[in-house]
Order: C-alpha cells, then structure tokens, then sequence
C-alpha cells in the first residue's frame, strides 16, 4: 500500500492533485491553526486504485463516448451505467484496511480515541473543484452522520461515484475539462453535532462590496442550507469596523439534525424569533473568514461553510467566490470607491485589449499634462482596469465641495442607468466632502484653460462657419502629417516615440482648438432649451431643432456609404455580385482588388477616408473596416435592400433638417419680443452649425489611433521577416500586450531609448524581449 492513500487532515504533503479542492483547502485551514474538525483524507491514488482493480476506466470511455453534454437524457443514461458499476464494484481489501486504519487513528477534540461508533461526515473533493474560477459547488455528495466501518467504507465508494453524476459530467464539459484526467479525494471528519450552521462569504456577493461579511445561519446541520430547503438568518458585519451592521432572522421553519444509528432526520421548528448565532460569535465568524481571505488566499473573496456547537466555531470547507466582479488591482475594500465604466459610456460591454487599455491611459495621461498633472501609467489611479473594462474613479471629484456639484451630473447625461447607483451610495461616509477650494497651481490652470477656450468660444460664436472650417482644415493636416511621418518610421522604438508625440500634439494642440467649437454649440443649445422652457413650457421643439444637424462626422460617413450603395446599385455586375454572395467573400475579393470596378473604386474612396474606423473602435487593438470589410459591405448590402425612396438616408436626413427649420421658426415666432427672437434665432444658428462637431474629437483620436496601429502592425511583420514571430492568419491578430515596459519622452521625465538586451542583439530581438506580443484569435 502507498503511503499517499490516506493523508492527515493537516498533513504537509496534501496537493489539489492527491487531495482535491476541498481536501487542500481544509489542510490550509487546519496548517494555519484554524478551527477545523479533525479528520483524514482518502487520497486520489486510492480512487484510482479501485478503479484500476475493477478496470472501471474503459467502461467509463464507453459510456460518455458521443455523449452530447446539453442532452440531459443521454448525460443520465451515461452517469446512471457508470455509477451503477461503480455500486457493484468491492474494494480491494489493502484499500479499505488503509481507510478504516486512518479512521481508528482519529482523535476528536478531547484527544479521545475514535470508536468505529463515532459519526463521522465523508465529503467528496475532486481534483477540478473549489478552484479559484470555478467552485464545483453541489457538484459531488456530501455524507452526514456515517456511524461504522461498513457505513464509511460504503459513503467513501459512493463519494467516488458521484465524480459521475451528470451534473458533473456536463459542467466538466462546458468548462473544457478532459474527463479521464479527473479523480476524487474523500474528506472524512468527526460530525460536528451542530446548533447552528451556514455559510459565510466574506464579500457581499450581492453589492460586491469586500468589506462586508455576509452570513447566511440555520438550526441544526447546514444541509438544509445549503439544499435551499429552510429560509435562513442573514447577518451582514462590516468587516472593517467590526460590527454587524444588518441582522435579519429568517422563518428557519425546519431542521437537519443527526440521528442514533447514523443518518440524518428532519424536524420541524417554529424557530422565526430566534437568533441562529448569537452576536459574539457572529463577530468571531467574521474574523475568522477575513483571516482566511487574508491569510491565506491573499486577499481572494472566500465562501465558506461553517458549524456552531457547544460555544465553539468550526470551518467545515472554504471556496473562492467566483461570482463576483473583479476589483482593479491594489483597491482596498474600505474607503468606498466610485468607479464609471468607460465601456458603458462608449456603448462597448466587451472587455478592451491589452493594447486598447493602455491606449486610453495614456490618452488620459495626455490630458492630465495638459492640466498640469505631472503623474505615469504606473502611478496613476484615476483610470483603473478590472474585468478588462476601463473605469474612471471619481471618488476625488465626490469628496470635493465643488466639484461633487458637477460630478453628480455627469452619469445621468452619459449613461442614464448609473445615475441612480451613484444617488444610492451618495449618502455613505466614505464619499462626503472633505475637501473644498482650489489650490493655486489649480486655479491658474483653470484660468489659463478658461481664458483660452473663453476666447476663441467668443470667436465661434461670431463666425462659426470660418472658424469650424479652420478648425476642421487642421484637423485633416495633423492626420496628412502623422500618416507621412509615421511611413518615415523604421523601428518599433521611433514607432513608439511618434505615438506619444502625436498624443501630445492632438491634447495640448487640436484639443483646445476644439473644445470651443464644442462649448459654443452646446451653449447655444443650452440656450435654446431655456428659452423654450420659458415661453412654451417645454424643451421638446429644441429636440426637432436638433435633427438632420450638419457637420457630424457619423451622419456624414453614413450618407457616404449610401452613396457607395448607389454606385454599386447602378452597376449591373456589382449588383448581381453584392446581391448574391456573402459579406465575407466579398470583404476577401475587395481586398485582392477582384470586385467589379465601380465598386471597387467606390469602396476604396470610402476607406481611405473611413477605413481606420470600425466595431469597438476606440480600442486599438481591435480590428479596423481596413483590415477586415465585412461588416461595412454588410451595411452595403442593406442598404441594397432598401427599396421606399422615402426610406433613403439621405431623403431621411433632408426631412429632418427641414423639420429642424420649422421648428426654429416655430420658436422664434414665440418669443416676446424682437429681440428675444434675434437671439432664439442667433442661438439656432450657432447650436445647427457647431453642434454636430461633438463626434469630431472622437472621430480624430480613431483616425489617430488608424495611423498608430498601421505602424504597430508594419513592426509586427517586421518581427516575422526577423523570424521571431509566427504569422499570424491575419495582420489584425498582431497585439501588442504591454508596452509599458520601455520608456515614453515626457511621460517619465526620461528620453526614449529601447531597452537593451545583455547579449547585444539586434534591435529586432531587443523589441520582441522588451514588449510581449501574442497572438489573439
């Protein structure tokens, strides 16, 4: 017999290989000096010697050979044979000597000797549960009150079977587990004879907040619990403060308890006015689970189960929460924090990039330069990563007496949805003012910003159309020059340099050229909306005032597409080919230049204009229409489709903008006087030729970002000319998962060099050492 049979219950040698999820966990717990019930655990090696010695393994191939994994029929014929041999199937007589051994050889609290009497609880823990991203939870049996040497021996045979279940079997197919490589450890502990028993989790797993506990306590054993059969008392402790801050008693209307014999019985209880746990221990129960996140899971979340009896506590299994969000890296759970989600204000649910994520931080850190901030991507914890979303932390903005005015505001005009969760938490203490006023450095930033962007909103407002069409000229000059400076570029490190240039040039540059643009247009619709409140009582004409606005990029570039549609509609070979053929086979034949002339011709003008753009554009490490066309023929062949004149984008856009100017005249026509309709009408004016700029920031950083990713992608096939990287199956599959590593001129305070390599290799081995690429599919 191998001594790896059978390991005790803080044994050194236990491994998630021969003790299981659960088995290690609790071997953590004992190791640490917490309080776990004595016991043993049937190790991995034993399964697998019974199932050797009934030869098991190839009747299990078997069964679950062709075995659809979303047919519960076919996954309960397959889990009802295996499990059936598995009943029939003795132990070999070495394995069950090993088992009832370890049992004589247990001791319980008193250090009083086991009697094959005493009942013990025989748990299964495979070798794919309570991991950290997936619990296994309910997945295989738990035994309770097992009383005998036959009882235990029976309960470890049908722990073993239960890996069989089809429960288990599907869940291991669709988290991609290989079913012959999985095992099962059993756990046999002394029963505690509870008087309470539930479940701790030491996150809310409602709120998400880390620094609540939450407990969930019933009467008796925790089986009915945990099977949902009882309404159980919840306590919720804030775990920095020690106190329990929420208590609410369940109706706990029946109990599990053990009965003489072994086995389990339920009773009924009228129990909705007692308190499962008293308030020491539920304090005591709190500690405990925050030292077992701390200690020794490193801060992770935990679910575990625990019992009360006789005055004392016990933890019977803990497990990682794997339900909960995750948190940026570094945030503690207390102060509370604010974050809003960048992805929701751009419309995008999908985690960003590696690339897509450092692209806006550093967009940002642009930004703070501008605002005098002098800080790096390692340093800052405005913008914060989680999950693979973006979220920016206005708690700063929160716990400022001025800025909490406008901040407050922000989310409801954005994204609607989060403004009530932000007025949920307004009230916390964590979030309250503490701060108010400027500081000198502040005040003349804010001067110098206002004075600048003042004085050229005064100039947009007397000439709008002269100074957008400047404006707009600079724009496409920055775009021309980038595109010629970037081709200039040979090596990833003037590659990268040029990409913080220009983030620069764009911030402390074109931005502030912008922004009045921006500030005159909304202003003026702002203006609008009060005097139309003021004289008709409602703001809704302004909203006709606002269709088939001019000027904004998207509606532009959707009426440029018509126009290709129309190209393609008036040649008959373009036609036939976009009426019968799929997007993606089109997208191939485009970019080999094998579409029927006009439209090839119609599409290539309409990319080299909008190319840069595409779905989730503004990561970059997505895809742009230039590299992959297929969702822009997509929109070609609908439009295709659309065969009511009426219906056409173009006669859609002319409509409202008529529309639009009815409703100016309507509202000019209500004001009191001739000079209050001389500036309804100034207002108007302004609002229809500024407004619709709003899209042109966004829409230059995109066509920006289109020039940084033409040259990541030219550095990427330069490292497969060097031999260091594999093509990829296309050149969109190039990522660039982290660039943090090299420096950036004026990020750092240090001249951009690339880092340099021991053995001296050429620049192409340095890059591929100093910034990590992989391939995405």
């Amino acid at each position: 017999m191998t001594p790896s049979v059978t390991l005790s219950i803080d044994s050194p040698d236990a491994t998630l290989a021969n003790a299981g999820g659960k088995g290690v966990n609790l071997v953590k717990m004992a190791r640490a000096g917490l309080p776990v019930p004595p016991g043993f655990i049937v190790a991995t090696d034993a399964y697998r010697q019974f199932v050797a010695a009934n030869d098991l393994q190839p009747f299990i191939v078997i069964a679950l050979a062709d075995t659809n994994s979303d047919d519960p029929v076919a996954l309960e014929t397959a889990s009802a044979a295996i499990r059936g041999r598995f009943a029939a199937a003795p132990l070999p007589p070495d394995l069950s000597t090993a088992i009832l051994d370890a049992y004589r050889a247990l001791t319980t609290d008193d250090r009083s000797p086991v009697t094959d009497h005493l009942p013990v609880a025989v748990r299964s823990s495979a070798t794919a549960e309570d991991l950290p991203d997936m619990s296994f939870a309910g997945q295989q049996d738990t035994f309770l009150n097992v009383v005998g040497d036959a009882a235990l021996l029976k309960a470890v045979r049908d722990c073993w079977s239960s890996l069989w279940t089809a429960r288990a079997i599907a869940y291991r197919a669709r988290n991609g587990i290989d079913q012959a490589s999985v095992a099962l450890a059993v756990v046999v502990q002394a029963m505690v004879e509870s008087e309470a028993s539930g479940v701790l989790f030491t996150a809310n797993p409602l709120t998400g907040r880390r620094g609540e506990t939450v407990i969930d306590a019933t009467l008796g054993l925790g089986e009915a619990l945990v099977s949902g059969q009882v309404e159980p008392d919840q306590y919720v402790v804030d775990s920095v403060a020690g106190r329990i801050v929420e208590r609410r008693l369940g109706a706990k209307a029946l109990a599990i308890r053990g009965q003489a014999g072994g086995g389990t019985v339920t009773v009924e209880n009228d129990a909705a006015g007692v308190q499962a746990l008293p308030d020491g221990a539920i304090l005591e129960l709190a500690r405990l689970g925050k030292r077992v996140e701390r200690d020794l899971y490193d801060g992770a979340p935990q679910d575990i189960e625990w019992a009360w009896a006789g005055g004392r506590l016990y933890l019977l299994q803990a497990r990682a929460i794997t339900s909960l969000y995750p948190l940026p890296a570094g945030l503690a759970a207390r102060p509370l924090h604010v974050l809003f989600s960048v992805n929701h204000m751009q419309g995008m649910l999908d985690p960003f990039t590696p690339l897509g994520q450092d692209f806006l931080i550093e967009a940002f850190l642009a930004i703070g330069r501008l605002a005098g901030k002098d800080f790096t991507a390692a340093s800052q914890r405005d913008v914060l990563i989680a999950g693979g979303r973006i979220y920016a932390d206005i708690t700063p903005g929160l716990r400022h007496d001025l800025a909490r005015r406008l901040v407050v505001r922000i989310p409801g005009v954005i994204e609607p949805g989060s403004e009530q969760a932000l007025f949920s938490v307004l009230d916390d203490p964590d979030l309250q003012p503490d701060r108010s006023g400027l500081s000198p450095a502040a005040l003349r930033t804010l001067a110098r910003l206002a004075s600048i962007v003042g004085r050229r909103a005064v100039l947009a407002m007397r000439d709008p159309v002269s100074q957008r069409d400047a404006v707009v000229r600079e724009l496409d000059l920055f775009i021309a020059n980038a595109t010629r400076r970037a081709a200039a570029t040979t090596t990833l490190a003037q590659r990268l340099a040029l990409w913080q240039t220009l983030y620069d040039e764009f911030a402390f540059g074109l931005a502030l050229k912008l922004l009045p643009l921006l500030v005159a247009g909304m202003m003026s619709f702002y203006q609008l909306r009060r005097l139309a409140r003021r004289e008709l009582g409602s703001d809704l004409l302004t909203l006709e005032i606002a269709r088939g606005l001019p000027h904004n990029v998207t509606t532009e570039m959707d009426l440029t597409l018509w126009t290709v549609a129309q190209v393609i509609r008036d040649d008959p070979a373009s036609a036939a080919r976009f009426g019968a053929e799929d997007a993606a086979a089109l997208a191939e034949d485009f970019r080999a230049g094998r579409l029927p002339l006009p439209a090839q011709v119609a599409l290539t003008a309409f990319m080299d204009r909008y190319g840069m753009r595409g779905l989730a554009e503004i990561d970059l490490g997505r895809p742009r229409w230039r590299e992959d066309p297929a969702h822009v023929i997509g929109v070609l062949q609908s439009y295709l489709g659309i065969d009511d004149p009426q219906q056409a984008p173009d006669v859609v856009f002319r409509r409202g903008a008529r529309v639009a100017e009815a409703a100016i005249e309507e509202l000019v026509q209500a004001m009191p006087s001739a000079a209050e309709a001389g500036l309804a009408r100034l207002f108007a004016s302004r609002m229809r030729a500024l407004a619709g700029m709003r899209e042109t920031p966004k829409f230059t950083i995109v066509r920006m970002m289109g020039v940084v990713r033409a040259m990541l992608l030219r550095s990427g096939e330069d490292l497969v000319v060097a031999g260091v990287l594999a093509r990829p199956t296309t050149s969109s599959s190039f990522i660039w998962r982290s660039w943090r590593r090299w420096p950036r001129p004026g990020l750092m305070g240090s001249k951009f060099q690339p880092a340099r390599s021991e053995t001296g290799q050429s620049e192409k081995l340095e890059t591929c050492q100093c910034v990590r690429l992989e391939r995405t599919g």
